[in-house]
């Protein structure tokens, strides 16, 4: 299934999509897999510069990695660089964990060092109790020139439940 999504106010694009994503115990992985298979898109994985440790991801501790960096709204942690050209894709599903209810400060990392600039962008969660819209509405404040859809929250995805989220944006 190739791309088929509505633009604002124009007819419907297609082009090859991509999916992005970050995850850093693979559920989220899982979920960018199935949507890659379901809409025929690429698979790119945000990797950081440096890997999470099981430490670095204890929210319970407050000076963990991932608590400072979920604090600090300013924080851009570093990722690897590997070979992708956005330029080359008009849809962007972006998918990652939701951490203290908004995606982990490396999704800002990725969308800033890219520039994503009229793409269209697809972001779906993971999540063991959080919903996806809040995450959503935080990337649209933080980034209010993107044309960021609504979100899906994906933890075990369905072709039913991802066509039905793709062919509605």
């Amino acid at each position: 299934m190739s791309a088929c999504t509505k633009t604002q106010g124009s007819q419907a694009s297609s082009s090859k999509p991509i999916v992005v994503y970050f995850s850093a115990t693979g559920t989220t992985r899982q979920a960018a897999q199935v949507v890659a298979k379901v809409t025929g898109a690429d698979l790119y994985e945000i990797e950081p510069q440096v890997a999470y440790t099981s430490a670095d991801l204890d929210w319970t501790d407050k000076q963990s990695r991932s608590s400072v960096e979920m604090k600090d709204k300013q924080s851009r942690p570093a990722i690897k660089k590997g070979k992708l050209n956005v330029a080359a894709y008009d849809v962007i599903y972006i998918g990652y964990p939701i951490w203290w209810y908004v995606a982990p400060t490396i999704i800002n990392t990725f969308i800033e060092e890219y520039g994503l600039e009229g793409k269209i962008i697809m972001p779906f969660a993971t999540s063991g109790g959080s919903p996806v819209k809040p995450t959503v509405d935080a990337l649209r404040q933080t980034y209010p020139s993107l044309d960021i859809r609504d979100g899906a929250l994906l933890n075990n995805p369905t072709e039913k439940s991802l066509r039905s989220w793709i062919e509605n944006k």
